[in-house]
């Protein structure tokens, strides 16, 4: 079965253009070096919540708007290999300055998710 990295992402609305150009990128990177998909989305349906939300977990802040991304593996070792390949690739290097990323990098959160039901 496959295994699935997934993304929440806090992004300030007037460097969306700029995020999704990067994320094209960072997608057809990925792609190249094995994931079988890569998909972002943009939050439409996203309220705070009293105690929890996606907005409370990145702690979003006024002017932003959060992306929910995830790529698809065969499993977890062939993420694993993927992600290794993929960030070794140099037009990632060029990407991976904190301050010129159009995000805060330490209010993204990420994790690996194994297969719990398939329909």
């Amino acid at each position: 079965m496959a295994y699935v990295d997934g993304f929440v992402t806090p992004i300030p609305k007037r460097k969306l253009a700029e995020y999704q150009r990067g994320a094209r990128k960072v997608g057809k990177i990925w792609r190249q070096h094995g994931a079988l998909e890569f998909r972002e989305w943009i939050a439409d349906d996203v309220k705070w919540g009293k105690r929890t939300s996606f907005l409370r977990a990145v702690k979003a802040k006024p002017g932003e708007t959060i992306s929910f991304a995830y790529v698809v593996y065969q499993s977890r070792a062939h993420r694993d290999r993927v992600n290794a390949s993929a960030m070794k690739d140099k037009r990632m290097a060029a990407m991976m300055d904190p301050k010129k990323m159009p995000f805060d990098m330490k209010r993204m959160i990420w994790g690996g998710f194994k297969p719990l039901v398939s329909l």
